[in-house]
């Protein structure tokens, strides 16, 4: 792996012992991670539990950050009616899961065994949520697309703001319809052009 594998929490209230114990065992997954697609060049785990101010208990959520080459792959595991996630390891067990499964995807397109994602479609983001870092987008059906931070190419969320049109390529995720690659369109229109002439003194 190219860059170290980083593990975070947030708002989550763990001591310190069950925190580097959660920690062993995220490297341990990356470890099998990299055995069964050795071209991982990056990844992060935040585990976290946004919804423990509102319910005794809580679930925690588990979102996994995996860069190979030519994609980002992202996990985003939060279940509201999962109580098996009220156990940390279990919903780590559980994205892991589901990481190796995307990863196995990724490997057969990859190999030509599934057919490639049609062309990225073209949406605007409708709905933006800076703090929580995700957000929505409308396609051009009309259709509402929900996309995390660590979906957009580049690391460039902050840079996404509403109205902007964006391409994505869209796939099913947990909770339905995601985006799991989005970029912004950069490309000013010709019409928009200012001549050379406008821009000399």
């Amino acid at each position: 792996m190219q860059t170290q594998p980083q593990v975070s929490f947030d708002d989550v209230e763990l001591t310190v012992e069950v925190r580097e114990r959660l920690r062993d065992e995220v490297l341990d997954w990356i470890g099998q991670l990299e055995r069964f697609h050795p071209r991982i060049t990056g990844c992060h785990v935040v585990i976290g539990m946004p919804h423990r101010r509102h319910r005794i208990g809580g679930l925690y959520s588990v979102r996994i950050d995996i860069v190979v080459p030519e994609a980002e792959i992202v996990v985003n595991r939060e279940h509201h009616d999962e109580h098996a996630h009220e156990d940390v390891f279990v919903a780590v067990r559980d994205a892991f899961d589901a990481a190796k499964r995307r990863l196995e995807d990724h490997a057969r397109r990859l190999c030509g065994t599934v057919k490639r994602h049609e062309p990225r479609d073209e949406g605007i983001v409708t709905k933006l949520f800076p703090l929580e870092g995700y957000g929505f987008i409308e396609t051009q059906d009309g259709r509402e697309i929900y996309f995390h931070r660590h979906a957009v190419a580049n690391r460039r969320f902050e840079a996404i703001d509403l109205g902007v049109r964006v391409r994505f390529t869209e796939e099913e995720g947990d909770r339905g319809p995601q985006a799991s690659i989005v970029e912004l369109v950069h490309a000013r229109p010709s019409s928009e052009a200012i001549p050379p002439s406008e821009t000399m003194s």
